[in-house]
């Protein structure tokens, strides 16, 4: 007698997840179990934490393996949820647009805990999405705060994201020297995250194919862009007025040369990330005026 092979296991929710993590893991993706997991989280609506109390509906599985199979593409997982998480926003990202990063974080809070003035005014420079420019404004309500990108497709994620604030949207070019003489001294703050990968570097894929170039490169050493900001800042800053600026790992000593090279900068430091990496300069405007050099 012939019996009937028995029906396999129903695959719980755990066991999809874990499978996925490990197609994740064989594409060579970072972090495979939390994307695994924000995946699934993103398909049932609920939040990462709430997964081990939720069962998946017959609906899951196709969605689920659609997306798990696009990332093992190597396409970014916020592309595919739609959002990136930065400090204390999230904020609508896709192709054209420039994913910000948990290491960005550490500058967003050394903007926050600066002693400014009330009222004052903060230029965010190379905006991309708006997502410092709006982590900004959710810290300091009271500030102005200009958000400038020379991106079109950018712009139109930094509208979206900034739609119902006070921040205001330049389209412009940093490294135009004559950029805003309205702002000459006038500004208490200037942020940029800008482009700063030296040419030619190597990137993972979720970023060499689907950030957008004009957001990564800063040219062969990578400060060229950085280079303009130094100038603007200059310019712009009131007597005391702070400028921080995100650089690439092997850059810290060219930014704060970049620095130090004007008569109009003093108190320059180079500041590390949470993981010890070299992430950002800042530097303070002299009390009077030199030119610079």
């Amino acid at each position: 007698m012939i019996r009937p092979s028995p029906a396999p296991a129903p695959t719980t929710l755990s066991q999809t997840i874990d499978a996925a993590a490990t197609a994740l893991a064989e594409a060579g993706v970072a972090a495979p179990r939390v994307d695994a997991e924000l995946l699934a989280a993103h398909v049932l609506g609920v939040d990462r934490g709430r997964l081990r109390f939720t069962e998946a509906g017959p609906e899951f599985a196709e969605r689920y393996d659609s997306l798990i199979a696009r990332r093992a593409q190597r396409i970014p997982l916020q592309h595919l949820v739609g959002t990136a998480a930065f400090g204390p926003v999230d904020v609508h990202v896709g192709p054209g647009v420039f994913i910000p990063r948990p290491e960005t974080e550490v500058l967003l809070e050394w903007a926050l805990a600066q002693r400014l003035p009330d009222a004052p005014v903060i230029v965010d420079l190379c905006t991309g999405s708006g997502a410092l420019a709006l982590a900004l404004w959710k810290g300091r309500p009271d500030a102005r705060i200009i958000a400038v990108e020379d991106s079109d497709a950018a712009l139109e994620y930094a509208r979206r994201n900034l739609a119902g604030t006070a921040v205001e949207i330049v389209c412009a070019d940093v490294t135009e020297p004559a950029l805003l003489p309205e702002l000459d001294r006038a500004v208490d703050l200037v942020i940029a995250n800008p482009p700063y990968i030296p040419d030619g570097a190597q990137l993972e894929p979720e970023v060499a194919e689907h950030d957008p170039a004009h957001a990564l490169f800063g040219g062969p050493d990578g400060m060229r862009v950085i280079e303009a900001i130094s100038g603007l800042a200059g310019r712009w800053l009131r007597a005391g007025g702070l400028v921080a600026v995100e650089h690439d790992d092997t850059t810290s000593e060219r930014t704060v040369g970049c620095f130090r090279r004007s008569t109009r900068f003093d108190d320059i430091t180079a500041r590390r990330d949470l993981a010890g990496r070299p992430r950002f300069v800042t530097a303070r405007r002299t009390s009077e005026g030199g030119s610079a050099a």
